[in-house]
């Protein structure tokens, strides 16, 4: 049988509407095949790519009756994403957003406690300085990146805190999320090795900080959290690494990359950044409409566990489903026909799908909300305005769908 590395090189016909291509995303072309597999209906099979044959959901209301159903299409099965691991991985890291009920329903529990509204309004204070002290710090008028002095040093800042992670290392969390979110890294074995280490490079830092908080008072971090919970104190290694690797990518992609998409697509649509810049009230809408309008994760993956019919399809047992959250919040029958667009008012752009639905919804959405709601709040304090002055550089893969690099100019308002 071929190895995923020898398939990916055979002759096979591209289908166009093949939407696991990196190019798509690295090129910011996407949104065609989509729209075309949305208008044919919304699910479609791809039978060849580099990540093996595959069924496309790309309409919401799918994505919603897959997600209710997590019997059925399981996430334990073969994983959260296009890519499968290796048939020859010797390495697992179970995490929890791939685990189905009843183990999910423990792990998922012991970490919410960080994310409840009472402590986000705790946190609130210190998310606020930190944003002004860096926004104080930008130069107004000159070129600067704006994909890494204000989205990624927030993000991390942010990840330091919930982790009580050195502060002074903090940028190694960005390291980590950027190797362990590639999903295009499977297609090399060298990589592949690379990222391991990196990985296990990750898990004896945690080892230690773990090590560090055994035996001692509970603290509101996730690794003491961790440490004090019956679903989690007895991890293994590998799930702790896991488990690690989830929230650290969870808690970087989103929310740095809405960040990026709001410098992006405000510039991109003037009038609708006139209209929020006139009303700050819009600011809570607009965070909405800035994450569908982003979908800083493009797709989840799900693995059926028996034969099912999902809108007139026969989907098979051990068939890999793609949820194209990406796709489905540009819906037109959901969004409306300018559903391409930012509209900053949007009356439904709360209903976005980008955190998912059901039981392996965001447990940190609430977070990545305050954060960029604040981020816009200082800047409109300021009256400061991103000017995008070069086409960003982007993630070329159809998982995170995110911004390397974004050179920008601020002006005043």
């Amino acid at each position: 049988m071929a190895t995923l590395a020898q398939e990916a090189v055979q002759d096979w016909p591209i289908d166009p509407l093949d939407v696991s291509r990196a190019e798509l995303y690295r090129d910011d072309v996407w949104q065609a095949p989509f729209a075309e597999i949305r208008g044919r209906g919304g699910i479609h099979r791809t039978e060849h790519s580099d990540f093996g044959p595959y069924w496309s959901i790309a309409t919401y209301k799918p994505i919603l009756h897959i997600e209710s159903l997590p019997e059925v299409f399981s996430s334990e099965v073969g994983g959260i994403t296009i890519a499968d691991a290796p048939a020859d991985a010797e390495v697992n890291m179970p995490m929890f957003i791939a685990m189905d009920r009843p183990k999910h329903t423990g792990q998922r529990r012991t970490v919410a406690p960080a994310f409840t509204p009472s402590e986000m309004v705790r946190m609130s204070d210190d998310i606020r300085r930190r944003t002004a002290e860096i926004l104080d710090t930008l130069p107004v008028g000159e070129r600067f990146d704006w994909v890494d002095t204000v989205s990624i040093e927030l993000t991390t800042q942010m990840l330091a805190i919930l982790f009580d992670f050195p502060w002074e290392d903090r940028r190694k969390l960005t390291f980590w999320s950027d190797w362990a979110g590639d999903i295009e890294i499977i297609k090399s074995e060298e990589l592949r090795q690379q990222r391991l280490q990196h990985m296990y490079e990750c898990g004896a830092y945690f080892q230690t900080l773990w090590n560090q908080k055994v035996d001692k008072e509970p603290t509101p971090d996730l690794i003491s959290m961790m440490i004090h919970s019956d679903a989690m104190a007895h991890m293994d290694q590998m799930e702790f690494l896991g488990n690690l690797i989830l929230l650290i990518v969870g808690g970087n992609d989103t929310t740095r990359n809405s960040m990026s998409a709001y410098a992006y697509g405000l510039d991109r649509f003037p009038d609708e950044r006139a209209k929020l810049e006139a009303d700050p009230s819009l600011i809570h809408n607009a965070t909405q409409e800035i994450i569908r309008w982003q979908t800083p994760l493009a797709h989840m993956r799900r693995t059926a566990t028996q034969d099912a019919e999902v809108d007139g399809h026969l989907i098979r047992e051990g068939d890999k489903v793609a949820l194209w959250y990406l796709s489905a919040n540009r819906d037109e029958s959901v969004f409306g026909d300018d559903a391409d667009r930012v509209v900053v008012d949007r009356p439904n752009a709360r209903r976005h799908l980008a955190f998912g639905h059901g039981i392996h919804r965001c447990v940190g959405a609430r977070l990545a909300e305050l954060q960029i709601s604040i981020l816009m709040e200082e800047m409109a304090k300021r009256r400061l305005r991103v000017n995008v002055i070069e086409e960003p550089t982007r993630v070329s893969a159809c998982f995170v769908h995110g911004y390397r690099k974004m050179p920008v100019e601020l002006s005043r308002y």
